[in-house]
């Protein structure tokens, strides 16, 4: 039995559908007669429009393809439903995937172009892995690892193309490892992955196989805000769990603002988005000022921070508690002087790596942004 289904936004796109397809397949050109597509934190939504119509394409699909479509639009609680589309003019029957509820609020409109370009490469990356993840997994557990698994591909084609100076350790590549067996034993919002493997040794020798097993995350900011002319700092406190689990009595930490970087964004663009959910505080673009790009703990864990100060004026107002809701955030903010940073640094009471780093750069170079 085939099924005739009409796909638009993301999945016009050819190297996305190939992957959640599966299967060889004839897209032919289509389109969804009053209706246009809206954006939503960058992925198209179908909102009603009588003068507008949505492009697409039509696929005819046996059962074990069309299931693996029904698995994929399940991550993002989409259903199929009937819609008459247009062939070359010509009014066709089809189905069509739909989510519950459609969109209420005005939006810009929705570009594929855009979507290509900021998107494509890692949607198509974590196609491959949420794939490989559903004979083990089922799909409860993967709508929740989707976004994380998305984060991780845009991390890791953000490696691939960053910078690699070698000028003291030895010029290496991938191709100087070689994974024999990997596994993923855990994969829900954080993943856990296992290698058997050998890396090239520093006497020209292939190591023994090796088992590693690391924490699976994301690219993340962090920004300490500093008046220059005020000489303050803005720090965060809230309830973390990494210090619950090791047994720590006090579990609330002082940092920096911090957050992961979303799909299609710049490390530049977090810094500023997490700036204002996590303390309501608007700073320019051009007021960021880099302190370092760094693995916080490489023998196992994959983060990557990008780490930020930023020159605004701070005062007593910018105190208060905020934070996302949908993510349970309940995040205080402090403002205070520089020199009680650094006494809280001194007495243990501040524990978080990034901002004790922050601190010390902003230490060395207060004379160069302005004050003492």
């Amino acid at each position: 039995m085939t099924t005739q289904i009409f796909l638009f936004g993301t999945l016009r796109h050819d190297g996305l559908r190939a992957v959640v397809l599966g299967a060889e397949h004839v897209a032919c050109g289509a389109v969804l007669p009053g209706s246009a597509l809206i954006d939503r934190a960058g992925y198209p939504a179908l909102v009603n429009n009588p003068d507008a119509q949505a492009d697409g394409v039509l696929v005819v699909l046996d059962d074990a393809t069309r299931a693996r479509l029904d698995f994929y639009e399940g991550l993002f609680d989409y259903s199929r439903h009937i819609v008459t589309v247009l062939r070359d003019g010509t009014a066709v029957q089809a189905q069509i995937y739909l989510p519950a509820h459609s969109p209420q609020d005005i939006c810009a409109p929705w570009s594929f172009s855009r979507w290509c370009a900021r998107h494509a490469d890692a949607a198509v990356m974590a196609a491959h892995e949420v794939f490989a993840l559903r004979a083990v997994y089922d799909p409860e557990a993967l709508k929740v690892r989707y976004p994380m698994l998305l984060a991780h591909a845009a991390s890791h084609l953000r490696a691939a193309r960053g910078a690699q100076p070698a000028t003291l350790r030895g010029n290496w590549t991938r191709d100087d490892v070689v994974s024999q067996q990997r596994m993923q034993p855990y994969a829900y919002f954080f993943g856990v992955q296992v290698d058997d493997l050998t890396f090239q040794r520093f006497d020209g020798c292939a190591s023994a196989l090796i088992r590693r097993a690391g924490f699976v995350m994301s690219d993340a900011v962090t920004l300490l805000p500093y008046d220059p002319v005020l000489d303050l700092v803005l720090i965060i406190e809230q309830f973390r769990y990494g210090p619950y689990i090791r047994g720590d009595v006090n579990c609330w930490s002082l940092e920096p603002i911090a957050g992961r970087i979303d799909p299609g964004e710049t490390p530049e663009e977090a810094a500023l988005r997490e700036t204002q959910e996590e303390a309501r505080l608007v700073v320019r673009d051009d007021a960021l000022i880099a302190v370092g790009a760094f693995y916080p703990s490489p023998g196992a864990i994959s983060e990557y921070l990008y780490s930020y100060v930023a020159l605004c004026d701070l005062s007593r107002e910018n105190e208060g508690v905020s934070g996302l809701a949908a993510e349970a955030e309940d995040i205080r903010s402090h403002v205070i002087p520089f020199a009680q940073l650094m006494t809280l640094i001194d007495s243990g009471e501040v524990r978080n790596g990034p901002l004790i780093q922050s601190a010390y750069w902003l230490a060395l170079n207060k004379a160069r942004l302005g004050t003492g």
